[in-house]
């Protein structure tokens, strides 16, 4: 190569990939992606899981199969655990499963939009965008089911329906499948209200840790809630503990001392 040549090169940037060509030296070394819900560890967590959206739901404890198999069966579920025992990724891949198979025509979901201890009214723009944060969790869940863009689709053409608990009052809701999240942060009177909201041909479940409220105690509605639907059986009461926690192992163990 001429001196002119190694100058320019050097100058621009303008080096030829295939110099490059044979190196054994550079390799792409793989990921470690360390601890994974799904299985594995250091590296080995994608054995089980393809780099897709994940199309099937598996159940990871006795309680998430419980349920996975209440949600089949019955119209209402509650499902009452700690946090990370994936009660709100369940019901809305649930929801997911449901709309893509033709068993209802829309997913509705829900959660009451409580300050716990933060202020939302400095927020700049209208109603929708200070309660975005509140309702950030669910476009999480269905982003991990299905792609931005079939959201964002399905919501355009109103399949897909987010909002919050006190959006719910005077409608009914038939041919969907209606998840209320953080139901603990709900009263008596407004669990009410909501299980309420049920329709025809439609399946409604609701999810929450009464450990966990943002409420007074004496206010929080879904224990006693709760405890008064266990009685009817066509109604399931799911109550997940922290061997079902799928979160990183350190959750669990917070929780066990916290």
């Amino acid at each position: 190569m001429s001196k002119r040549a190694l100058k320019r090169q050097l100058r621009e940037g303008a080096f030829d990939a295939g110099q490059f060509e044979g190196d054994d030296k550079v390799r792409r070394l793989p990921l470690d992606r360390g601890w994974s819900p799904l299985g594995g560890h250091h590296g080995h967590a994608n054995e089980d899981r393809e780099q897709g959206y994940l199309k099937t739901i598996k159940a990871k404890s006795p309680g998430q199969e419980e349920l996975i198999k209440a949600i089949d069966d019955k119209n209402l579920v509650m499902a009452l655990g700690p946090a990370g025992t994936g009660k709100t990724y369940l019901a809305i891949a649930k929801a997911v499963e449901a709309l893509e198979s033709g068993r209802v025509g829309r997913i509705v979901l829900s959660r009451p939009a409580v300050e716990a201890g933060e202020s939302i009214g400095f927020l700049p723009g209208d109603a929708e965008d200070k309660l975005a944060p509140y309702l950030r969790p669910l476009y999480d869940a269905l982003s991990d089911r299905l792609s931005m863009k079939r959201v964002r689709a399905l919501m355009a053409e109103g399949a897909i329906e987010i909002a919050p608990v006190g959006f719910m009052r005077g409608r009914t809701l038939n041919n969907a499948f209606v998840v209320i999240d953080e139901a603990q942060n709900c009263t008596y009177v407004q669990l009410k209200m909501l299980l309420t909201r049920l329709g025809w041909h439609s399946t409604m479940v609701v999810t929450g840790d009464p450990n966990q409220s943002d409420l007074l105690p004496e206010i929080s509605g879904l224990a006693s809630v709760a405890q008064k639907l266990e009685e009817v059986g066509n109604i399931a009461v799911v109550r997940l503990a922290e061997r079902d926690i799928v979160r990183h192992p350190l959750v669990a163990e917070m929780l066990g001392v916290l």
